[in-house]
């Protein structure tokens, strides 16, 4: 989840050597905490580079096949141009706009005329043919741990242009039943890109769950490779019998009762654990969570999907209790308006792209910044905000640094 130069070429994409990686990895090493040095490795950064080449092969793909280079001859916002173009202006302006920063960010694009709230593009010269399958067949040499990530990218990008002309919508394409080996396979430990955010995560847990423990919710646990993540860490840090229960949550019941089964495979007999439903767009006190009875709840990637963040944060706030904690792990995004890669696949998703606005903290759909994060936790009433690893000194020398935990307390 970074790229070591902010700007990676096709070929130094491709060819990124691994004494280049070796180095990159030994340069981030200073401002990482030892328990997370050797998550990012320079295997780990090789492979980075190449899965950020792979999307943007597709996002340039995507754009000449539905026939937007026409349309973006005159400067025009995301909106102006989807219309040009005649897709859907409103399903497509948010996963356009995306597009079009990152083409902006390779140079494909340059800015056009701007006010002070909507930014505009045109196009410099036809938009090159490039070829995902050489990035995939690089990847399969170097790690082909990853390659469920590339294929769920490619299965959005087939379905893509139809979506942006309003003829599918992204629920369909990623959601359907038929769709949920490739998610069992991307939430995944084997997999190489998603897993790092659950050892972060697991990391973060084991060092800032309140000492003496209690209760631990875990919020939208998926099919669970979270979940099993953070149980092995607190049991190699001689922390789990301080998880007197600890609650796995899924609102999705296929995605509960896989994510059930994958605990019980990891932890047979385990009493402390128990599964069920929780939606965290609705009161947790009428869900069976009480006020005050939690000393964490965790979540992995969950909480920039919620419908209206600051009553979820609220929500969780009160069911903490006195002292207690919420850790996530999220995706997050280095600074406003950059186009994170993940974005591409999940911008089909209207409760990804489209959730209730909160200016200043929640200014868009999808990732959030470590500032607005910050903002919107001690908004609502949380105190001691801090971040797994600290995001300030290494964004500046690695802009495309995309994963972090983040810790906040109830105060007593």
């Amino acid at each position: 989840m970074l790229d070591p130069s902010g700007e990676t070429t096709a070929a130094a994409a491709i060819g990124l050597s691994p004494a280049e990686a070796a180095r990159t990895a030994a340069a981030l090493a200073p401002f990482l905490p030892p328990a997370l040095v050797a998550l990012f490795n320079a295997g780990f950064i090789r492979s980075c580079v190449l899965y950020e080449e792979f999307i943007h092969r597709l996002a340039v793909g995507v754009v000449r096949g539905t026939g937007l280079e026409a349309a973006l001859r005159e400067p025009g916002s995301a909106a102006e141009i989807a219309r040009r173009a005649g897709l859907d202006a409103t399903r497509a302006e948010v996963p356009l706009g995306w597009m079009l920063r990152h083409l902006a960010a390779r140079r494909l694009l340059e800015p056009g005329d701007a006010d002070d709230s909507t930014r505009r593009f045109r196009i410099r010269h036809a938009l090159p043919e490039l070829d995902p399958g050489a990035v995939r067949e690089a990847q399969q040499r170097q790690d082909p741990s990853w390659l469920p990530s590339y294929t769920l990218a490619e299965a959005a990008a087939q379905h893509y242009p139809a979506f942006l002309r309003g003829e599918v919508a992204g629920e369909e394409i990623l959601t359907s039943p038929a769709r949920l080996r490739l998610w069992s396979d991307y939430f995944s430990n084997d997999n190489g890109l998603y897993a790092v955010t659950n050892h972060v995560g697991a990391v973060a847990m084991a060092e800032w769950m309140p000492r003496g423990g209690g209760i631990v919710l875990e919020l939208g646990g998926g099919l669970g490779s979270g979940a099993v993540a953070v149980l092995d860490r607190l049991a190699r840090s001689g922390r789990l019998g301080e998880v007197h229960e600890y609650r796995f949550t899924e609102l999705v019941p296929a995605l509960r009762r896989r994510g059930q089964r994958a605990l019980e495979a990891r932890f047979p007999g385990a009493g402390f654990v128990s599964c069920g439903p929780l939606d965290m767009d609705r009161p947790f006190a009428d869900q069976g969570t009480a006020p005050g009875s939690l000393a964490a709840v965790y979540a992995v990637n969950t909480l920039h999907v919620a419908r209206d963040l600051r009553f979820t944060l609220a929500e969780i706030f009160r069911a903490l209790t006195p002292g207690g904690r919420l850790v996530l792990s999220e995706c997050v995004r280095p600074f406003p308006d950059q186009a994170v890669y993940v974005e591409f696949v999940f911008n089909l998703l209207e409760t990804f792209r489209a959730p209730r606005l909160d200016p200043p903290y929640r200014p868009n759909g999808g990732f959030l910044t470590p500032e607005q994060w910050a903002g919107a936790l001690e908004a609502c009433g949380f105190a001691d905000v801090r971040l797994l690893p600290n995001l300030a000194p290494i964004r500046d020398r690695f802009p495309a640094f995309y994963v972090a935990a983040i810790g906040a307390t109830r105060p007593a």
